[in-house]
């Protein structure tokens, strides 16, 4: 039987954007509101959704010791999600965050939002973020992503809590 040995995982966030994630979901985004796109990776988010048409700020800066925009969009590094989830309360600003789907049955966020409404777009197909080395440079693999995340957005005003994307 194999086994898993814990002591030689090592966390990786460094997974980029795609800019189709963002397409998916423009039409739920104001226009008239800036974003900030508060963890910058190779930048190339930030820029995905300047050419979509958003104002988008994003800086290299500690997200948790700053604040900018009217509105967080962004997909932050999972290894630091509850941390910034509780964060994002903090602030009290609307957000639309890309973490994994499994996220939405944890203790945490269960206590989190409990008195809020947390509403959740839910892509068609799995989101296949694009790997990166630690200088941003694209590693050659197929950058397959073997779990499926969803976009929680709060404060969002959205149509419905479940939005099942064509």
């Amino acid at each position: 039987m194999a086994s898993f040995h814990t002591k030689t995982f090592t966390v990786h966030d460094n997974y980029m954007t795609p800019k189709y994630a963002w397409e998916n979901i423009q039409q739920f985004i104001p226009k008239d509101k800036v974003i900030w796109e508060s963890f910058a990776g190779n930048g190339n988010s930030s820029n995905n959704l300047r050419e979509l048409g958003f104002e988008v700020i994003c800086k290299e800066e500690d997200f948790f010791e700053v604040d900018h925009g009217d509105i967080i969009v962004t997909n932050p590094p999972f290894s630091k999600k509850k941390e910034v989830f509780t964060r994002l309360k903090q602030l009290g600003k609307p957000f639309i965050i890309i973490c994994p789907a499994p996220m939405i049955s944890t203790q945490y966020i269960r206590s989190l939002f409990k008195d809020e409404k947390l509403q959740i777009i839910i892509p068609r197909r799995r989101i296949h973020f694009i790997k990166t080395d630690d200088e941003g440079n694209i590693l050659p693999t197929e950058n397959k992503c073997n779990f499926d995340c969803f976009y929680y957005c709060w404060k969002m005003n959205l149509p419905k809590d479940i939005i099942w994307l064509e």
